[in-house]
């Protein structure tokens, strides 16, 4: 028998932490497949976890696919990330949100709970390293979660990354949550009439630049994310380049989105991801999620109090100010409906959520600018 003891050395590695990570794994495959919660994502992520914690995988060490992968495309200078947010910018139309500016403030309001949870986890006694990476799991924004935790070198990356992509798969199920929590049918009801102004190609072309030159200047740790993002939107703005803006929107999103979900994989071995403080720091990224919405929420009925009865904003459409875009805003237009089979909140929700697409980039560089005073 000794000759067919490989048989079985497989069978008798396996530990109770790594059948956990198999079942989490199951989890992010059903949710992705019976309730379809970002497939694209949560498939990838659930099929890697079981693959990094099967017995003597052959996806790990120096010879491992996923590892390459993850020293390659993340640790060395977070290039999946970055690569998918010029497929994200070239998704982006920022015209609702240039024939509202104010939706703009929406985008800073909803990330109060990005600072909020900084506070609540040092206050737990975790590092101020993990502490930040675990806020800005708030921010609903995968890629700026994954690059915040990889430069600040958290403990938790692979729990930030799944945390961060996880919630923004349930946003039809949180948001709902977090905004009844903070408003009373009758606002949630209040009809905002949407009446766009043209805006000129000129002011579609010039905004991705400026952005990202004031952007570079007010948080120079944020520019490669918010460089990316932008560059993708110019391409598509330019209305010269409509073949890469094609490719950037399908073919590299989608391929950038299915590897970096398996990549992530490599942060949820079972010995590292199996532990209380990490199920603490996923359980600090939900309240930052939840804070995040409930902040943009609040800030709308605070402008209500100035604004006249005929031009009151309904206040759901702050909690579209986080960066999980365009999921939050198709929620918000359905709990509209819901309320009020007549009020259509879409395209205020949408200028609401561009603009948190830019706020939670700009939050995670302003982190960083500040972990570099904190921490050196």
């Amino acid at each position: 028998m000794g000759q067919f003891s490989f048989l079985v050395s497989g069978v008798s590695a396996v530990s109770w932490k790594m059948l956990v990570m198999w079942a989490i794994g199951g989890l992010l495959i059903w949710l992705a497949v019976k309730k379809d919660f970002e497939p694209s994502l949560l498939l990838p992520m659930g099929f890697g976890a079981i693959l990094v914690n099967l017995p003597f995988t052959g996806v790990l060490g120096n010879s491992g696919i996923i590892t390459w992968l993850f020293q390659k495309g993340i640790a060395a200078s977070e290039a999946m990330p970055l690569l998918l947010f010029v497929g994200i910018g070239a998704m982006i139309d920022f015209g609702p949100l240039l024939s509202n500016p104010r939706m703009l403030l929406f985008g800073g309001a909803a990330q109060f709970g990005i600072f909020f949870t900084i506070l609540l986890a040092v206050l737990l006694g975790f590092p101020m390293k993990d502490a930040m990476s675990a806020g800005i799991i708030g921010a609903a924004d995968g890629p700026t979660s994954i690059l915040v935790s990889q430069v600040l070198d958290s403990n938790y990356k692979g729990a930030i990354a799944v945390a961060a992509y996880s919630y923004m798969a349930l946003v039809p199920v949180i948001q709902p949550f977090a905004i009844r929590l903070v408003t009373t049918h009758k606002e949630r009801c209040i009809r905002m009439p949407y009446h766009p102004e043209s805006v000129s190609k000129t002011t579609k072309i010039l905004f991705p630049i400026l952005v990202t030159i004031i952007a570079g200047l007010i948080a120079p740790d944020s520019i490669a994310l918010i460089g990316f993002l932008m560059f993708g939107n110019l391409i598509r703005e330019s209305g010269r380049l409509e073949s890469l803006s094609q490719t950037a929107q399908g073919p590299l999103a989608n391929l950038i989105t299915i590897f970096l979900g398996i990549t992530i994989a490599f942060q949820m071995q079972a010995e590292k991801f199996v532990r209380w403080d990490t199920l603490m720091i996923m359980a600090l990224g939900f309240v930052a999620f939840v804070v995040d919405s409930m902040g943009g929420v609040l800030f709308a009925k605070l402008l209500n109090l100035f604004l006249p009865k005929g031009g009151k904003i309904n206040p759901m459409v702050g909690a579209a100010g986080i960066s999980a875009f365009p999921m939050s805003a198709r929620v918000i237009q359905k709990m509209g409906l819901k309320e009020d089979n007549q009020n259509h909140l879409l395209m205020h929700a949408v200028g609401a959520n561009v603009a948190g697409q830019i706020g939670s980039v700009v939050a995670g560089g302003i982190i960083l600018s500040l972990a570099k005073t904190i921490l050196h």
